[in-house]
């Protein structure tokens, strides 16, 4: 039997926390009847739980948002979890100013949250002082000269990638059907774990077990590829974040696994760091501890072994998936259009050997542009969010006419207030880049429409952290050399789902979960 005063005392928790969860609803009505995005056009809701957010994640990335623009203009407002406003803008003098402002608007908790979750308190995930110091410790790590001491590692993990599909292709008698994505996803892991962190995970090795960096990362990343209620509850209400996902055992498994493993990783770099007989290895995260023992660093500025240790799962997203999905899609585009391939073909086949240095790989003007058209019809991250930390005015290009017909010179915007920064969706405007704007042509790179010179710098610098372009090159070098490549499938049964990249799913398998067949044939030369 419970005594009376705890049973006294239950009821007054219950009590208390219900009049809290009250009182927190009444503050989210009162909140978006007096919203200043109130009168802003924009789709209605088809959820009062999950607000607009499962038309996003049933249809391919920026979708939605391209057919709402046309249907209520470029800047708007949709719904998200439990109805709660968000602003949506294509307006560029909009999206510089949240971009520039970067004490104003910072990632939202919530999507700081979910993404901590899969790659730590990075560089990706902090806000504020914390960013500034980890990126001043950071930068020197990651210099042009630095990256370009790795274009060894780039080339040799994309020749034995090429050595492991000729192998196939000639035992299946001249052409194979070869599931490209996973060999990719291979590669790429293999070169940032030599490349980040002087780590072997030997995933090209098929008779290798899958080591267990590598399989708690894979852990932890997949874990999301579902839209399920509790974790987004456990996002937007810290409180509510004891409840247990299904996932959850899983995630902070591997988190403890991937937490042991960087700890002897940072350990490793410090020893060689400190140790003035060992041959210094350039791998970035040695680069890294290197610049943070500095002696030319305030010790108020360096970072801790903690921060240092958070950066590994950040080296793996930065130069892993997005890497091997950009990729993915630069050889799914030049197999839907075979006059881009074969012109890509003849550029590389003019450099006479298998190992170009960085520079001779930079110095190929068409690879160069279809990489960054790769970039800008499949950018791997199609999406991010800000939110405003003060009350605050987003300055407009373009005015828009609210619901009650009054025309709007700007956007006042509350403290707390979400806005998506539409990256695919930008890189598709007809408004900026043409009438073309959703076709993959490499060539618009020889003279870019002078609407995207107001594009915030975030588009052209994608992917730019970890050399991402730079490996990207190497392999499309090596890859389109060797190959013609060919879609398995229907284009038409190729999606698009991201969870923080946006990877190729068949819509006649989609258990199959994210893959992209091709048939792959040696190019033969005549």
């Amino acid at each position: 039997m419970l005594d009376p005063n705890h049973i006294q005392l239950l009821k007054a928790l219950g009590a208390t926390s219900a009049a809290l969860a009250l009182y927190k609803l009444l503050q989210l009505i009162y909140g978006e009847l007096t919203s200043p995005l109130r009168d802003l056009p924009g789709p209605e809701s088809s959820s009062w739980i999950y607000g607009n957010f499962k038309e996003i994640w049933n249809e391919e990335n920026a979708a939605p948002q391209e057919r709402w623009v046309q249907q209520h203009g470029t800047t708007l407002k949709y719904r998200g979890l439990f109805g709660i406003t968000r602003l949506f803008t294509m307006d560029t003098k909009a999206l510089n100013h949240v971009l520039m402002n970067t004490n104003i608007y910072q990632k939202p908790e919530p999507a700081r949250y979910n993404l901590s979750r899969i790659v730590g308190g990075g560089v990706l995930v902090v806000e504020g002082d914390k960013h500034k110091q980890q990126r001043k410790v950071m930068n020197p790590a990651f210099g042009p000269s630095q990256i370009r001491e790795l274009n060894e590692i780039f080339l040799a993990k994309s020749q034995q990638l090429r050595d492991i599909w000729a192998a196939t292709i000639n035992e299946e008698g001249g052409t194979a059907r070869i599931e490209i994505l996973s060999w990719l996803s291979k590669t790429t892991l293999d070169i940032i774990g030599l490349a980040g962190f002087n780590y072997k995970f030997d995933a090209l090795n098929d008779d290798q077990e899958q080591n267990e960096l590598n399989a708690a990362f894979a852990t932890i990343f997949h874990a999301g590829t579902r839209m399920t209620l509790i974790p987004m509850i456990k996002a937007f209400y810290p409180r509510l974040r004891f409840l247990r996902g299904e996932k959850d055992t899983e995630i902070e498994t591997s988190q403890k696994t991937m937490t042991r493993i960087g700890n002897q990783l940072l350990h490793e770099s410090k020893l060689s760091a400190q140790d003035k007989t060992m041959s210094k290895s350039r791998d970035l995260l040695s680069l890294l501890v290197h610049s943070n023992m500095s002696t030319d660093l305030p010790a108020h500025q360096r970072m801790s072994d903690e921060d240092v240790v958070a950066q590994v799962p950040t080296f793996l997203v930065a130069g892993h998936e997005t890497t091997s999905t950009a990729t993915t899609w630069a050889l799914f585009a030049l197999s839907q259009d075979l006059a881009v391939q074969t012109k890509l073909r003849e550029e590389l086949l003019t450099v006479e050997t298998d190992s170009p240095t960085m520079d001779e790989l930079n110095a190929l003007p068409y690879l160069d542009m279809v990489v960054r058209e790769t970039l800008r019809v499949h950018a791997p991250v199609p999406s991010t969010i800000r939110e405003a930390t003060q009350d605050d005015i987003l300055p407009l290009n373009q005015p828009f006419t609210d619901r009650k017909g009054v025309v709007h010179e700007g956007i006042r915007v509350r403290k707390g207030q979400t806005i998506q920064i539409p990256i695919l969706a930008m890189n598709r405007s007809k408004e900026l880049w043409g009438e073309d704007a959703r076709m993959f042509r490499p060539e618009r790179w020889e003279s870019t429409p002078e609407a995207i010179t107001s594009i915030p710098g975030v588009w052209g610098n994608m992917l730019s952290f970890l050399g991402g372009p730079r490996s990207m090159k190497a392999l499309l070098f090596t890859l389109v050399r060797a190959f013609e490549f060919e879609l398995a499938v229907p284009s038409e049964d190729i999606t698009k789902k991201s969870t923080i990249v946006q990877r190729p799913v068949l819509m006649s398998d989609p258990q199959g979960g994210n893959q992209l067949p091709m048939f792959i044939r040696p190019y033969v030369r005549t």
